[in-house]
C-alpha cells in the first residue's frame, strides 16, 4: 500500500482531495487497473455502532465489532470490494484477496492513527462450506466504503473509494467531503426515533430431522458415543426460533448488550441480503497488533449465585469441579497443538486457569500470549484454531463430523468468525456464539454446552437456557423462557 505523507491533522480542503483522487485515476490509467484510495480523519468523539445505528441500511454489508472493556470499536458498511468464497483454503483466499486491493491502495491522512487506513471487514462460517441456502457463504471480506473506529481515546473516521481510469471525480469527490463533514460532526439522527421493543409471539424449539429429538436425548447420545471412545468432547448447540410483534433492529439490540456485557465482545455482521448475527461473545479467537498474538481458552460454565455468598461458593466449585477442568483442558490443549502446527509455541504448561466472569454466567479462563513473528499472520492463526475445542470438540474433525449429525439445524455463522484485519497486520477475530440470526420480525437464538464424560443432560440444558435468556432479554420486552 502507498502511503502519502501529509502534515499530522492536517484538515485538507476540497481541492486536496480534487488532486488527490486525479493522481489515483491518473494511476489507474497508467497501470490499466483499477485503484482503491482511502482517506483517514483523526474526528472528534465519535461512536461506531451509533453511526452505524443512523446509517444501517439492510441491503448492504456491514460489520461492527466492540470491546468495551478494552475501549476499542469498528464499524462498517457498503461493500467497496467484497470477495465471498466457501470450501478448504477460504483464509488463504482471503489474504490473497486482501493482499491484491493493498497492493493497489493509495492512502492518505491520518493514516498511522490507532485504527487509521483501510480496515477489511468479513465473517468465516463455523464449517468451511456451509451449505445450500446458508444465509452466509463460507467466508467473506470485503472493503467498507465508510468506517468509523475508536481506539481509547482516538476516533478515526475513514472513506475508501474505488477509482478507475474513467471516474468522475466530481462525483467522488462530492461524496467522499459530504461524508467527511457529517462524520467530523455527526447528528446521529435515527428516522422515526427509538422504537419500543417488540413482544415474543411465539418460541418454537429446533428439533431432530429424524424426529422429535430434544436437546437432552442429543447429549446422551452424545455421552455414549464419548464413552465408546469416538472422542473425548463434543460441543452440542440448541436452537429457538421466535417470531416476534414487530420488525427488529439488530442494533438497537447491540446497543443493550454491550450495555449489559461490557466484558463480552458485542457484534453484528449483516449479509447486504436484510439477514444479520448480532450477539455478545466472551470468547476471542485471536488478536494482534502485529507483533503480540493473544488468544484465550474458555470453557467450564456455572450460572452466578443469588447473592455474594451463594456467588463465592458457585464459584469455588467450578474452580475444583473435576469436569470443568477437564474439559477445560481440553481447550487448551487443542489450542497449544494446532499452534504448534504453525511454528507457534505457549510455554503455558501447568497454568492454573482462572475465572470469567459475566453479569449471568462464569467460565474457567486461561490467557494464552506469545510473540508473533513475520512469517505467520492472523489469518494463518485463525485457519489453525477455527474452530476451537471451545464450540467444536476434542478430537476436532472428529467431534465436528457428530456435530453435523447430531444438531439439528445447520449453524451458519454461528460459532463461526467475525472481525477484521489492516495493512499492519492488527486485527481481531472473535468467535460469533451467544447470537441470534435475525431477520425481519423473526430471530433464531442459538447457545451451546460442552459435553464430556459426566456430563448432565439437564444441567446442560439449564447452561443453554441462561445463556439464551439474557440475548433474549435485550431483544424482547417479554422473555418466554
Amino acid at each position: 500500500m502507498e502511503v502519502i505523507e501529509t502534515t499530522r491533522h492536517h484538515r485538507p480542503e476540497r481541492a486536496d482531495l480534487l488532486r488527490f483522487l486525479g493522481a489515483c485515476r491518473d494511476a489507474a490509467a497508467e497501470d490499466r487497473h483499477w485503484k482503491v484510495a482511502s482517506i483517514t480523519l483523526r474526528v472528534p468523539h465519535i461512536d461506531p455502532l451509533a453511526v452505524l445505528e443512523t446509517i444501517y441500511e439492510p441491503g448492504e454489508h456491514h460489520a461492527y465489532l466492540e470491546s468495551p472493556s478494552a475501549g476499542r470499536a469498528i464499524a462498517g458498511a457498503d461493500a467497496v470490494m467484497l470477495r465471498e468464497w466457501s470450501g478448504t483454503g477460504r483464509f488463504e483466499r482471503a489474504r490473497a484477496f486482501a493482499d491484491e486491493v493493498l497492493e493497489h491502495t493509495v492512502a492518505v491522512g491520518d493514516v498511522e492513527e490507532p485504527m487509521g487506513g483501510p480496515h477489511f471487514l468479513g465473517a468465516f462460517t463455523f464449517l468451511d462450506d456451509p451449505g445450500a441456502g446458508s444465509p452466509f457463504p463460507g467466508a467473506t471480506v470485503f472493503l467498507p466504503r465508510w468506517q468509523v473506529a475508536r481506539s481509547g481515546g482516538t476516533y478515526v473516521a475513514v472513506a475508501n473509494c474505488r477509482v478507475d481510469a474513467d471516474s468522475d471525480l466530481e462525483a467522488l469527490v462530492d461524496r467522499i467531503w459530504s461524508a467527511h463533514a457529517r462524520f467530523s460532526s455527526f447528528a446521529y439522527d435515527i428516522p422515526g426515533g427509538l422504537a419500543r421493543r417488540p413482544v415474543c409471539l411465539d418460541r418454537t424449539e429446533v428439533v431432530s430431522r429424524r424426529g422429535v429429538c430434544g436437546f437432552r436425548e442429543r447429549v446422551e447420545e452424545a455421552l455414549q458415543r464419548i464413552e465408546a471412545g469416538e472422542y473425548e468432547k463434543i460441543v452440542l448447540a440448541r436452537a429457538l426460533d421466535l417470531r416476534f410483534s414487530a420488525p427488529l433492529r439488530p442494533l438497537e439490540t447491540a446497543d443493550r448488550l454491550r450495555n449489559g456485557f461490557p466484558s463480552c465482545h458485542i457484534f453484528s455482521y449483516a449479509n447486504g441480503c436484510g439477514q444479520s448475527l448480532i450477539g455478545a461473545t466472551p470468547e476471542r479467537l485471536a488478536e494482534t497488533d502485529g507483533y503480540r498474538l493473544r488468544t484465550e481458552a474458555i470453557a467450564g460454565s456455572a450460572a452466578r449465585g443469588s447473592g455474594a455468598v451463594d456467588d463465592a461458593r458457585i464459584a469455588g466449585r467450578l474452580l475444583r469441579s473435576e469436569k470443568d477442568r477437564r474439559e477445560h483442558e481440553h481447550v487448551v490443549a487443542s489450542i497449544r497443538r494446532r499452534l504448534a502446527q504453525i511454528g507457534l509455541h505457549w510455554n503455558g504448561a501447568g497454568v492454573e486457569p482462572g475465572l470469567l466472569e459475566l453479569p449471568n454466567v462464569r467460565h474457567l479462563h486461561t490467557p494464552i500470549e506469545l510473540d508473533l513473528p513475520e512469517s505467520v499472520d492472523l489469518l494463518a492463526v485463525a485457519a489453525a484454531l477455527h474452530p476451537t475445542s471451545a464450540v467444536g470438540g476434542t478430537p476436532r474433525e472428529r467431534a465436528v463430523a457428530d456435530i453435523v449429525d447430531l444438531e439439528p439445524f445447520p449453524r451458519g455463522l454461528y460459532a463461526g468468525l467475525v472481525g477484521w484485519f489492516n495493512h499492519r497486520r492488527a486485527g481481531e477475530w472473535v468467535v460469533a456464539i451467544r447470537s441470534a440470526l435475525v431477520e425481519s420480525a423473526g430471530a433464531r437464538l442459538f447457545a451451546g454446552a460442552g459435553i464430556v464424560r459426566g456430563s448432565d443432560p439437564d444441567r446442560e440444558f439449564t447452561e443453554t437456557e441462561v445463556k439464551m435468556r439474557a440475548l433474549l432479554d435485550a431483544i424482547t420486552e417479554e422473555n418466554p423462557l
